[in-house]
């Protein structure tokens, strides 16, 4: 499928790991720019002496200034985020799509839920769970399962644990699969997590994004829990 792509503008960079970045990119304000939370945009990069896409969940909730956020992990044998370590810098012009995707909240939130991320598939849960807050959307219960190797690998980790404290129904529960000396949270993966709070079988959305072999299971255990597949909402990226 052949894409228009608009120019914008890296704005700001932030290392969240060291193999994660967090790029902020301003989308000129004459062209008309919006987004619903878990949506993502194509990126259109010169590489392989040619220009070639890539897909990108926005990891930010939505706003009305024109900008948004991409959290992106390094891919050591792959051409477009290599071409982006090396070439993306404050002030690069960057060619997007039109904002693309179905993997989004209900318009209505009549019951509980439940996030489910791994790695950088945390960015359109981490939009989600911003919007519904940060707007003050009617909800029940929000619970963001997060499964990583090591505590260095917690993207946002500040801020969701800020969000934790300042809502008392967003909770926070980061998973690892890696011992990390100190670490006295969860440990193992992410499907423990979601089975423990939910063996009630109570009505919930889950939405999952991440690893693939991940979500084929997470998948196939929810709806071995009895949830039907319209509550299980899922994004791949790998």
């Amino acid at each position: 499928m052949a894409y228009k792509y608009d120019e914008a503008e890296i704005i700001k960079i932030i290392d969240e790991s060291d193999i994660v970045k967090r790029f902020f990119i301003k989308v000129p304000d004459e062209i008309p720019f919006s987004f619903k939370a878990g949506q993502f945009i194509m990126l259109n990069l010169p590489i392989d002496s040619k220009y070639t896409n890539r897909s990108y969940s926005i990891a930010s909730a939505p706003t009305d200034d024109n900008t948004f956020e991409l959290c992106i992990v390094i891919n050591p044998n792959g051409l477009g985020t290599n071409y982006m370590w090396s070439n993306y810098q404050v002030g690069t012009k960057v060619h997007i799509s039109k904002v693309l995707g179905k993997f989004q909240l209900p318009e209505e939130i009549d019951r509980d839920i439940c996030f489910i991320g791994t790695g950088t598939g945390i960015a359109p849960l981490r939009s989600m769970a911003v919007d519904i807050l940060k707007k003050g959307r009617p909800c029940k219960n929000i619970y963001m399962v997060f499964g990583n190797r090591w505590a260095k690998d917690i993207s946002y980790r500040a801020e969701f644990e800020a969000l934790e404290k300042e809502f008392p129904n967003f909770k926070f529960i980061p998973v690892l699969s890696r011992d990390n000396e100190g670490w006295t949270g969860r440990k193992g993966y992410v499907h423990t997590i979601y089975e423990e709070i939910f063996a009630d079988k109570r009505p919930a959305y889950f939405y999952i994004c991440g690893w693939a072999d991940m979500l084929k299971e997470a998948r196939h255990r929810l709806e071995a829990m009895g949830y039907d597949k319209k509550a299980i909402r899922f994004e791949s990226y790998d």
